[in-house]
């Protein structure tokens, strides 16, 4: 039997499988909630569950059938669990749980198995047919011919989201949310809907839509509680009102009822409503984020994948995240970029250190540490923006890094280590308040320019944007003045992580013969490498025989963030593509194979998983003598595997 986790006694390192390791959170301070407000966390997160089974298809048209099957494989009695075949059918049904779908989570690639398909045939004939996902009619050999090429043929559908150059970025990617279409048609379709409804107030067209083509008509299939998606909706709907019978205030409850409202209807406006009254709300300790939000899962960067995430406000380290937004005016003014690209008047800043208390969707079981919304332009320009630093996942990534020797191997020497030592957790977090707080709500687009004018490039723009605005100010003697840095020399911890992360450490992260696909990596490495190439402040050295990144000039390095910072902004501002084209292809994307080979034999030796992600704690309701909830307990000890198959049964409504 597996060792139960309690609370007061975490496992840091509780599992690991082929290239993930899976941590646990703690709820610090829930204890101190009242009911009322712990019955609001029940209910939300129980609509944040809901959500699991549209990430799985958005991400794969093919994934949940796939995972259907695999998770019937392995749990039936009449399959032998005692052969190397079957534990290679473990980890790969680990993995599809831990990316929702057969595509590497972070990379997009596809996961080969490790198990051959005769294997998997003959234990599909030892289970109960009744359990398997076959459609009216169809027979297990027909399930076999239309899942295995999807799952064995390395040719078929081979990347979730593919952002080559001069590729139909569509039609080369296997993300579900096109059908039929291409990149050109799809590019039309959405540039005459932004020419036949021009507005002040734009919906962020495609948010929430399959785009399909049917008898030659390219349109839209809306993903809304009457429509595609329906029976996760109306769940995740059913939950929301419960929430919404609870709300801490007036407020909230319009906000939540608003959001019903634009899931019934799918209504994009409503959508933009729902954001406006979000930002208005302040006055609640609870929070959370439900619906169609980042656009990084798509080439296009318009559909918005499903990811849910609840939480309360920590208020003790918020007192740093308000000290940044207080001062939100002053950052601006004083940005090294084009003062026409500065917001004149900075309005509705607000930002909290928060913990999570249930993650869901494109949030699990990997997930952000810091979060900023909403993502349209123009309501950041007109009301402001919200931002959060989840601080209890900050702190289990931290406790599951120490002592890890990472460090020890990749930092040159021990004056950096020092400091890093020093300064460095501080430093990280206030890096992730700038980037979300004041990062992505700084600066503004020029008049009548497309926010979509990037296209593919415009998630990493975005990203190097907020990443410059916190490298460049973390090293302001400001943040001394504010209390947010302790000395002039902190924020030297930053900049030597951040370049040996840009520079060499993430490509610990890439597949041998893989150029860098995802839109965060791109950006490090947009910034690490252009700053290497045009300056002299930061330098590859050989050491030993092994390479290192060495910092000769932290106040020149600085400078430099800011020159790229003033372009960057520049591109964002005026649309330029550009420009935005060649800085990416040309710092962004290519890996040098002899120095990812080295990179990847030294962390080999360490023995350490390059990515992690976390298991839910489970929430269990007490009900008072009158039937009313009086409490909720947290349980911590629910195994990944258990906890995987309880969410497809429990959370189950797509197939």
């Amino acid at each position: 039997m597996r060792q139960v986790v309690e609370a007061t006694d975490f496992n840091y390192r509780d599992e690991r499988f082929a290239d993930l390791q899976l941590l646990r959170y703690q709820l610090t301070g829930f204890e101190n909630l009242t009911p009322k407000q712990k019955e609001l966390v029940y209910y939300l997160s129980k609509a944040t569950l809901y959500g699991r089974d549209i990430t799985f298809d958005q991400f794969g048209k093919y994934n949940l059938r796939i995972r259907k099957m695999m998770e019937v494989v392995f749990t039936d009695r009449n399959v032998s669990h005692d052969t190397d075949e079957f534990r290679a059918l473990e980890v790969y049904l680990k993995r599809i749980w831990f990316s929702n779908g057969i595509y590497h989570h972070y990379g997009s690639e596809k996961m080969m198995p490790g198990f051959s398909e005769d294997y998997l045939r003959q234990q599909l004939q030892k289970v109960d047919a009744c359990r398997l996902p076959l459609r009216p009619g169809e027979t297990l050999d027909g399930l076999c011919d239309e899942l295995f090429p999807v799952m064995f043929d390395p040719q078929v559908l081979p990347k979730r989201v593919n952002k080559a150059d001069g590729a139909d970025l569509i039609q080369t990617s296997a993300c579900h949310f096109y059908e039929g279409v291409s990149q050109a048609e799809a590019e039309a379709f959405y540039d005459r809907m932004k020419k036949h409804e021009p507005t002040d107030t734009p919906p962020s067209f495609g948010l929430n839509s399959t785009l399909v083509k049917e008898d030659g008509e390219v349109r839209e299939v809306f993903w809304s509680a009457n429509g595609r998606y329906a029976n996760a909706i109306r769940h995740i709907v059913y939950w929301l009102r419960k929430a919404a019978g609870v709300a801490e205030n007036e407020q909230q409850r319009k906000v939540i009822e608003l959001l019903i409202s634009y899931y019934e209807s799918g209504d994009l406006q409503t959508f933009n409503q729902y954001c406006i009254e979000w930002l208005q709300e302040h006055d609640s300790a609870i929070d959370f984020i439900n619906g169609f939000i980042e656009v990084y899962g798509d080439p296009l960067g318009l559909k918005g994948s499903w990811e849910g995430l609840v939480e309360y406000i920590d208020e003790s380290a918020t007192q740093r995240t308000r000290t940044i937004s207080s001062n939100a005016q002053w950052f601006e003014d004083h940005s090294p970029v084009d003062p026409r690209f500065r917001k004149p008047v900075v309005k509705g800043v607000s930002a909290n250190v928060i913990c999570a208390a249930m993650l869901g969707g494109d949030e699990y079981p990997s997930t952000a540490i810091g979060i900023n919304l909403p993502n349209a332009d123009w309501i950041r320009a007109e009301y402001g923006s919200k931002s959060i630093t989840i601080s209890n996942i900050t702190d289990a990534y931290n406790k599951a890094a120490h002592g890890n020797g990472f460090r020890e191997e990749f930092v040159i020497d021990q004056a950096a280590l020092d400091l890093i030592n020093k300064y460095g957790d501080v430093c990280d977090n206030l890096h992730t308040d700038l980037h979300e707080c004041l990062g992505h709500g700084s600066g503004r687009l020029l008049p009548g320019v497309d926010p979509d004018a990037l296209k593919a490039y415009g998630n990493t723009i975005e990203e190097a944007r907020a990443d410059l605005f916190g490298l460049y100010y973390i090293a302001d003697p400001k943040l001394v003045e504010l209390g947010l840095t302790p000395d002039l020399d902190a924020f030297k911890s930053q900049y030597y992580t951040y370049m040996m992360n840009g520079l060499m450490t993430q490509l610990i992260r890439i597949t041998p013969g893989n150029q860098i696909e995802e839109a965060h990596m791109r950006n490090r490495a947009l910034i690490a490498h252009w700053c290497l190439e045009n300056g002299d402040a930061v330098r590859m050295v050989q050491r030993d025989g092994k390479t290192y990144v060495e910092i000769v000039d932290y106040d020149g390095l600085r400078q430099l963030f800011a020159r790229l910072l003033a372009e960057v902004q520049r591109i964002k501002s005026e649309g330029d593509f550009e420009a935005a084209r060649l800085l990416v292809e040309r710092y962004a994307v290519q890996v040098d194979a002899a120095l990812h080979q080295e990179v990847l034999e030294r962390y080999g030796r360490l023995n350490l998983a390059p990515y992690k992600g976390f298991i839910n704690p489970m929430m269990l309701p007490v009900y008072d003598q009158n039937g009313q909830m009086a409490d909720v307990q947290l349980y911590y000890g629910e195994s990944y595997a258990h906890q995987m198959l309880r969410y497809s049964t429990e959370y189950g409504t797509l197939i």
